[in-house]
This record gives C-alpha cells, structure tokens and sequence, in this order.
C-alpha cells in the first residue's frame, strides 16, 4: 500500500512538472498555472492507481481524463475561465508517446527488410491500436464531463 502512495505521489509531482510547462507555451496565466498541475497531477496519479489495480491502460486513461475533466471545470466555475485553459495542459502528460514511437520505429523497420516478420508486424499493429484507443480515451473522457454539464436538457428526467 506505502509502495503504490510512493509511486502516486512520484507520478503526480512529474506529471505536474510538463502540465506547467505546456500551460506556459499556451499562454495560461500565470495565477492559473498551479490549477493545471492539480489537474495533471490528479488525472496523471488516478491512472497510475488505476493500472495499479489491474485495469487495462486504456480504460484508466478513460477514467482519469474524465476526472480531468471533472476537476477542471469546478476550476473552471470558481475562476470564471474556459475548462479547456486548464484541461489541454493537464492532458498532455498522459498522450502516449512510447507506443506512438515504437509504432514508428517498427514500421520503419518493416519498410527497411526484405521480409517482413510476423512478431515485427504484432508489435507494429499492437503498438499502433494501442496508441490509437488511448488517444481515443484521452479525447471522449476529457470531453464527457463537459458534454453532460453543459447540456440545454437535463441527462435523467
């Protein structure tokens, strides 16, 4: 239980470092800027306690960008400023880069050989759908909360 704290709290304080500097590159006031880390931190931490737990990547992904999206619009309420000043910047840390990489590389490696292995092409096609279905879950689990918030009709009657 220490151990997954331990590990928590790391993922929380080096997912908040890149949040920062994103939100710097987009221009977010500076007042604003510690509500993007909270947000990276918490959306970034859920996900690890969530794979934690044996949950497939893909699906924490899913949870913690719909508590990003959750927490950022209460920022949003309480500063009167649009969610998505925080929520890009607290987002960012959780795109999958590893496996878009790997993708890349395998591919070029594919292209580079005269014969073409079967274990090259599962781990071209594994890498690829994954990096697909989390940017996936990035995208729907982030706009989620909004799209029930923000509604003219109320979601249960």
């Amino acid at each position: 239980m220490m151990t997954l704290i331990l590990t928590m709290l790391n993922d929380a304080i080096f997912s908040a470092i890149p949040a920062i500097g994103f939100a710097m590159v987009f221009n977010v006031p500076r007042r604003f800027l510690p509500y993007c880390a909270m947000a990276a931190a918490m959306g970034h931490g859920s996900r690890t306690m969530w794979l934690s737990f044996g949950l497939p990547i893909e699906w924490a992904t899913f949870l913690a960008a719909a508590l990003v999206g959750i927490v950022t619009i209460a920022f949003a309420k309480k500063h009167l400023a649009p969610p998505l000043m925080y929520a890009v910047a607290a987002i960012i840390p959780m795109i999958p880069g590893t496996y878009a990489f790997n993708t890349v590389i395998g591919l070029v490696q594919l292209t580079a050989q005269a014969d073409m292995s079967p274990e090259l092409i599962y781990q071209v096609v594994s890498n690829g759908l994954k990096t697909v279905f989390i940017l996936g879950a990035l995208s729907v689990g982030l706009a989620m909360p909004s799209l029930l918030y923000f509604r003219s009709r109320p979601v249960i009657k």
